[in-house]
């Protein structure tokens, strides 16, 4: 089995910063992509930010410019930079690893975190 752990979230004002963090764990053997998604109170989850093993990025338009996401494939870590944060920034931020090949496991599947809350304060 696959885990997935973040961190990183919390409170910050308007205009600031914050980094999360997610580390995958377990009998890994490939992790195709991983990413970002979130989800506000009401709403539906949505894509933030990808990244594939090879470093291709794909982000929100809502994000673009303001949010980076980078990747340490030898510790299968995802990061997420988070600049000029908005209140509408504010949600649950999950992170996902998808087409993930570890051992014991036929097939490659998808994993998400448990979520990280980001409150951002006007």
């Amino acid at each position: 089995q696959v885990q997935l752990v973040e961190s990183g979230g919390g409170l910050v004002q308007a205009g600031g910063s914050l980094r999360l963090s997610c580390a995958a764990s377990g009998n890994i053997i490939f992790i195709n992509t991983m990413g970002w998604y979130r989800q506000a109170p009401g709403k539906q989850r949505e894509l933030v930010a990808t990244i594939t093993s090879g470093g291709s990025t794909n982000y929100a338009d809502s994000v673009q410019g303001r949010f980076t996401i980078s990747r340490d494939n030898a510790k299968n870590t995802v990061y997420l930079q988070m600049n000029s944060l908005k209140p509408e920034d504010t949600a649950v931020y999950f992170c996902n690893a998808d087409r993930v090949n570890s051992w014991g496991v036929r097939g490659p599947r998808t994993y998400w975190g448990q979520g990280t809350q980001v409150t951002v304060s006007s």
